[in-house]
């Protein structure tokens, strides 16, 4: 009996990967160690304080060895994996969060927009500690975020350390997340446009995005603002054609993995859609993965000045396996490279100008005197001649926003384009 379930749990072993299994130059190595793995499942079976079902023990000791090798790859059994297929269509359940694992505490890449997660205050880089007042340590990530899952408008704790802070507890109710991947505005004569995550809808949004703004400010805009700031990832196919959309030609990305042959190239179609508008992309800490590759692209192509602080350095790309009847591996495959040849693995994309988000006070110069304050000065020779004092007859835009943003990082990048407008103005007159 015990021979029969031990070639069972092996053949399962060599089915699931049965190239790894060829490639082992000594088979009789590989067999003993299933052999060591069929004596640990036995044992386990027959003498564990309580009894444990064959597919978790299985399933556990899959995840098991495909958490060893890197943070992002897992196993995703037949629930999780129907579960990640919805979320690249842009609609997910749970708190709005983007995590992975750091020593074995749960690490926030990045809360997603508008979600209870967002509203709650989480930020990127935070690690939580707790969940409900029960430890991470000891879970893996699938199991941490299996149990921050759950019915809408039910609420879970979450224990969360944040640098030069106590850590802190704090409740959030878990809602269903309908991802809207894109938003834009006009701010003035300047067109925004926020990519949330890379999703299945994230291109189109883009078109949308572009023809409602080229509607709001016509054939006056300035430039263009790409925010990728706390999006983590999403699609790579989605984050080639956000990037393709606005190069006019060359590589995109290329990824390598350990067969030569393996390696792919993708470039840009000809055609800019957005006529060479001058661009500023905005990243931060938790800028991930393919918001990664658009900025790289954009960075390296000149086609953009990047932004903002350090993004997140996610370099690797992953490929989901499905296993019928036992649903997928999420196994990392390859590394990607920016078209200079960079591998941004653990270093990020370098941002063209270093941004730190801030809040900026305005102070009162209202006590101030000036020229026009002191006894006897000389009148303005223009008052009177139809323009405004001081003002060589100009009048702000009547789509320039007269409040700054709140958001530092925007007014900067704002302004850079605008001043970059002005430049060439003076340039061609």
């Amino acid at each position: 009996m015990r021979v029969r379930k031990f070639a069972t749990v092996a053949a399962l072993f060599l089915l699931t990967a049965p190239v790894q299994g060829q490639a082992q130059s000594n088979t009789s190595e590989t067999y003993r160690l299933l052999n060591l793995f069929g004596d640990v499942f036995e044992r386990v079976r027959a003498d564990y304080v309580s009894d444990v079902s064959d597919e978790k023990l299985i399933e556990s000791a899959v995840n098991g060895m495909l958490t060893s090798l890197d943070p992002h790859s897992s196993y995703l059994n037949a629930k999780n994996f129907r579960e990640m297929q919805v979320q690249s269509r842009g609609e997910i359940g749970g708190l709005g969060i983007e995590v992975t694992m750091e020593n074995g505490l749960v690490k926030v890449v990045s809360p997603i927009d508008d979600t209870p997660a967002h509203r709650a205050g989480l930020q990127s880089g935070d690690l939580i500690t707790h969940l409900d007042n029960e430890a991470v340590l000891g879970l893996t990530l699938s199991e941490a975020v299996e149990r921050m899952r759950g019915p809408p408008d039910t609420d879970i704790m979450l224990t969360v350390r944040r640098a030069n802070r106590e850590p802190f507890d704090v409740t959030i109710t878990r809602a269903v997340i309908k991802i809207q991947s894109v938003r834009s505005r006009a701010e003035g004569d300047i067109g925004y446009i926020r990519i949330i995550s890379f999703s299945e809808q994230t291109l189109g949004g883009i078109e949308r995005a572009m023809e409602k703004l080229r509607a709001e400010i016509g054939g006056g805009a300035k430039g263009l603002v790409l925010d990728l700031r706390n999006n983590p990832g999403g699609l790579l196919e989605q984050s080639v054609k956000v990037a393709d959309f606005f190069l006019e030609r060359g590589e995109i990305v290329s990824t390598r993995s350990r067969r030569p042959d393996d390696a792919q190239r993708f470039n840009a179609k000809p055609g800019d859609s957005a006529d060479g508008l001058p661009m500023v992309v905005l990243i931060n800490g938790g800028s991930a993965s393919a918001s990664e590759i658009v900025a790289g692209a954009l960075q390296d192509h000149r086609r953009a000045i990047v932004m903002g602080t350090r993004s997140f350095g996610k370099g690797s790309v992953q490929t989901i396996v499905p296993l019928e009847g036992h649903g997928a591996i999420r196994l990392t495959t390859a590394h990607y490279y920016t078209p200079s040849g960079r591998s941004i693995q653990a270093k990020g994309i370098e941002p063209d100008i270093v941004v730190e988000q801030a809040r900026v006070e305005i102070l009162n110069e209202e006590g101030r005197r000036r020229e026009g304050d002191l006894r006897g000065a000389l009148s303005n020779p223009n008052e009177g001649e139809g323009g405004e004092a001081g003002s060589d007859g100009a009048k702000p835009s009547d789509g320039q926003a007269e409040e700054r943003p709140q958001d530092y990082q925007l007014t900067r990048a704002l302004d850079l384009l605008r001043g970059l407008s002005l430049l060439g103005k003076t340039a061609t007159n």
